[in-house]
């Protein structure tokens, strides 16, 4: 909280004016004091019984909040090899105070239940079932379905919080624990599912000349941990008419699983009334995808 001044003191006072042209002076001036100003306008916030100047001050912390979301983003699209950041940036649009450091703590502890069942012994598919008896026996985490109108379970905070989250959410964990686990499993750019890989880590996916397929052992699906083969996928192609390209088989890295997740994200807030955030989220898509 900035310490109150003269000059706070009368821009507070100033933001129910209801000359527009004061109104917007001071909003340029209290934009330009940045997020520390932001308690001083939740107290205001609490204190005042104008709807109209609540709605103002809402208004001014969500553009200070937005601003430094966009700029943390920058940031991250620079060197974005932490997903766990990537995926907290996008919480922090609905939910700009989230515990990051809670989430943290529990995919550390996640981590460590799933490695300690690990070995150098065990083929893919076991890893991938010692994977799947943590998260969804031990945890009891389950999936729900994509459902637009359930915001949260896009975020992987409120996933972690809840024990539950969409294909989306739950396969970003997925790739969070193989990422911390050197298991290579990896998303796939895979028409209207969100599916993941169990790369083989003996072939060179950038200079082999077969098919990108054939880097893949399996598949799994980010929803429940189902495997799945070639032939299931190759069937389900077939099912949605659609051709089996090349670039479905290759691996999304983290900037394009961040920008795949901000854009279904996004798609929560199609109505009217919410189109500006949805707005706002594709500029966020833009930061990362550029």
């Amino acid at each position: 909280m900035l310490k109150e001044s003269k000059e706070i003191t009368a821009l507070l006072h100033l933001i129910d004016d209801p000359d527009e042209y004061v109104y917007n002076t001071v909003s340029e001036k209290i934009m330009s004091l940045g997020r520390p100003i932001i308690p001083n306008l939740e107290t205001l916030w609490e204190q005042s019984l104008d709807p109209a100047a609540q709605d103002r001050i809402e208004s001014l912390i969500h553009r200070l909040q937005f601003r430094d979301l966009e700029s943390a983003f920058e940031q991250w699209a620079e060197n974005p090899f932490d997903l766990v950041e990537g995926c907290l940036l996008v919480g922090k649009y609905t939910y700009p105070d989230l515990d990051a450091a809670g989430t943290r703590l529990q995919l550390e502890k996640m981590r460590r239940n799933v490695w300690l069942e690990l070995n150098s012994f065990l083929t893919p598919m076991e890893q991938v079932n010692v994977m799947n008896s943590i998260v969804f026996n031990y945890y009891k985490h389950r999936g729900t379905e994509l459902d637009y109108e359930m915001p949260d379970q896009f975020l992987l905070h409120k996933t972690i919080e809840s024990k539950k989250g969409n294909a989306i959410s739950n396969g970003l964990l997925y790739m969070i624990l193989s990422q911390r686990l050197d298991v290579p499993i990896k998303a796939l750019n895979i028409p209207r599912q969100f599916i993941m890989g169990y790369f083989n880590p003996e072939k060179d996916e950038l200079h082999t000349e077969e098919h990108s397929s054939a880097n893949i052992k399996f598949y799994i699906d980010g929803l429940s941990g189902q495997m799945y083969s070639q032939k299931d996928l190759e069937n389900y192609f077939k099912r949605i008419s659609v051709p089996p390209l090349d670039s479905f088989y290759r691996p999304m890295d983290n900037k394009e699983t961040i920008g795949f997740l901000l854009a279904e994200y996004g798609k929560c807030y199609a109505a009217p009334e919410l189109r500006y955030k949805r707005d706002e989220i594709m500029k966020l898509f833009m930061i990362v995808t550029k």
